[in-house]
């Protein structure tokens, strides 16, 4: 093999965190026993510290093992035996398991997207009983907090400039152009479909309330790492600065 194979366990298939203590009641968990290993040196350092790099790179991987066999495929390498699984094997075998994690994480997804979407339809159908709420064709609702009298884009290439601020439906802030303390500025094509429909409505000096279903926000993916679940309905306060 092109390199140890111990770091390539260790390393692609994730050795979780060996380190751990076992779950603690609730209430004050006692303190981890410290290391006893004694560093003498630079390679005495330098070994401790690649062991500890290499769990910090892993210990999220949460891969199934054996602590005892992992500690044998690194001395069976470090001496340099004829090693238990071919290269092409341990290829296999992290390609095998990056196929269930992400079979496992799609079907969470799946689930979460179906939960959010129930909920986003709830909401939308109360929310469409509001006075002052109103639903175009394609599922979009809007509500105008303040009319303003300048022009209208001219379509969906039109460039915009804008200050929002954007939130799901508990309420969470997930951006503001507010806090950053700049207006965005993009054209309405390079949006999502329910923005560029919705600011399509306005008047510069405009600003209104936008409630976006799923299929015209992010549909069932996942946003941001999570900061938008999937399938959210999503909420928009939007003030139309300029158009041009």
């Amino acid at each position: 093999m092109n390199r140890p194979m111990w770091i390539a366990l260790a390393v692609a298939l994730g050795a979780g965190n060996l380190l751990a203590q076992p779950v603690q009641k609730k209430g004050a968990a006692p303190q981890p026993a410290a290391s006893t290993v004694q560093l003498h040196d630079f390679a005495d350092s330098s070994s401790y510290a690649l062991g500890i790099n290499i769990m910090q790179m892993v210990k999220d991987q949460q891969f199934p093992l054996r602590r005892e066999i992992l500690q044998q495929a690194i001395a069976d390498a470090l001496d340099g035996k004829r090693l238990a699984l071919a290269e092409q094997d341990v290829a296999e075998l992290f390609q095998r398991y990056q196929r269930q994690k992400q079979a496992e994480q799609q079907a969470k997804q799946a689930q979460q997207a179906a939960k959010n979407r129930a909920e986003g339809k709830k909401f939308l159908e109360q929310n469409a009983k509001r006075a002052g709420v109103k639903t175009t064709p394609s599922g979009l609702q809007y509500e105008v907090i303040v009319q303003g009298n300048g022009p209208k884009p001219s379509g969906p290439k039109a460039k915009v400039k804008v200050h929002y601020r954007g939130m799901l439906l508990d309420g969470t802030e997930f951006d503001s152009s507010y806090k950053r303390g700049e207006p965005a500025e993009f054209e309405l094509d390079q949006v999502i479909k329910g923005w560029s429909e919705a600011v399509q409505l306005m008047t510069v000096g405009s600003k209104y309330k936008f409630y976006l279903p799923p299929d015209l926000a992010y549909g069932d993916r996942e946003v941001g790492g999570g900061v938008i679940p999937p399938g959210s309905t999503l909420i928009f306060e939007v003030e139309l600065l300029e158009t041009n």
